[in-house]
């Protein structure tokens, strides 16, 4: 072998140690840099594109695909202490020319926090109206998605501004009244009751406080690295504070309850999808939904709990597109008629 030769060899051998010591370190030593890393990766293989919007003084951070067109849009809200990537995993698997827009929810990722907001259902329920008229989505009526949280603000929001809502789907809600106690409730009303309110299990500051809420999340167990857990804990540590605020908020009267009591006036064809595992949010809440809305859909899905988005996703997409299909078909033929 020349010399010339060689020195190609150790240059390309060089060449590929940069990136593979790279991964290495930000493994090892920066883990949170890495999962940073990896939702953009996610975000431009899928096509998705991030995006601020101004309401105001107050700033909204999204992510969208496609462009608006006959078809309704799709709105996406996360749940607590999320951010708008957690829908990434259902957009891979979305027909590619639907308009979907993923927001950060208020005080969330890249949207505007401050301590003077008001966070509760009703003051999140109008902070995602002001999001909607800044991007003008409701010119025309647009297909509303929430999970959990995100869930109990898109019902909220469906009920009291039924004109820019279409159709709604509503993944484990919050804000019920759930006939069954769920083992979230039930360490909460423990930790209440050893007044040790500052301890909430979705708001982990460990390693192994973020496996236990993992745990308690997903029925699915998902093998993650300690160093990945360690990442995951980092990212969020700097915003525990307002987590905790905003918990204390979600459960406190003026809140627990707002779509239990305002699900009566949702109008839209509705579509709620439960883990039959949850965890968090019990699946006895699903009955109480169909109760009040009796033309809406049921889709219970064994073997999964209340993370209905990262453990089944596929089945997630597909129920949505579906449920879209078919009400656009019933559309036509009404029009026929």
């Amino acid at each position: 072998m020349d010399l010339d030769m060689m020195n190609m060899f150790l240059v390309a051998g060089g060449t590929l140690a940069v990136p593979i010591l790279a991964f290495i370190a930000s493994f090892y030593l920066w883990p949170s840099v890495l999962i940073r890393i990896y939702y953009w990766y996610w975000r431009r293989a899928l096509g998705m594109q991030v995006r601020l919007s101004n309401y105001g003084n107050y700033q909204f951070c999204y992510s969208y695909r496609g462009k608006p067109g006959p078809k309704p849009s799709v709105l996406m809200l996360h749940g607590f202490s999320a951010h708008k990537d957690m829908w990434l995993a259902v957009v891979k698997f979305l027909p590619k020319n639907m308009h979907v827009v993923c927001v950060d929810m208020p005080g969330h990722e890249g949207t505007t926090r401050s301590c003077l907001d008001d966070y509760s259902i009703d003051g999140q329920v109008k902070r995602i109206r002001q999001f909607v008229e800044s991007i003008r989505m409701n010119r025309k009526p647009f297909h509303l998605v929430g999970t959990s949280m995100g869930g109990h603000i898109a019902g909220v929001y469906a009920a009291e501004y039924p004109a820019d809502v279409c159709s709604l789907t509503l993944l484990c809600p919050a804000g019920l009244e759930y006939p069954t106690e769920s083992k979230f409730i039930k360490q909460l009303r423990e930790l209440k009751e050893d007044e040790n309110v500052h301890r909430v299990p979705l708001i982990p500051s460990t390693p192994e406080e973020m496996e236990d809420m993992l745990k308690l999340c997903s029925y699915v167990r998902f093998k993650i690295p300690q160093q990945i857990l360690q990442g995951l804990v980092d990212v969020r540590i700097p915003h525990n504070d307002f987590y905790r605020k905003l918990f204390l908020e979600l459960v406190g009267e003026r809140s627990r309850h707002v779509l239990q009591e305002r699900m009566s006036k949702i109008t839209a064809p509705t579509q709620i999808i439960w883990g039959n595992q949850d965890q968090v949010l019990d699946v006895s809440g699903a009955q109480v939904l169909v109760d009040a809305l009796p033309s809406s859909q049921l889709h219970i899905l064994e073997n999964c709990g209340h993370s209905v988005v990262m453990e089944r996703p596929r089945k997630t997409a597909k129920l949505i597109t579906d449920f879209l299909a078919s009400l656009h078909n019933t559309d036509n033929n009404k029009k026929q008629q």
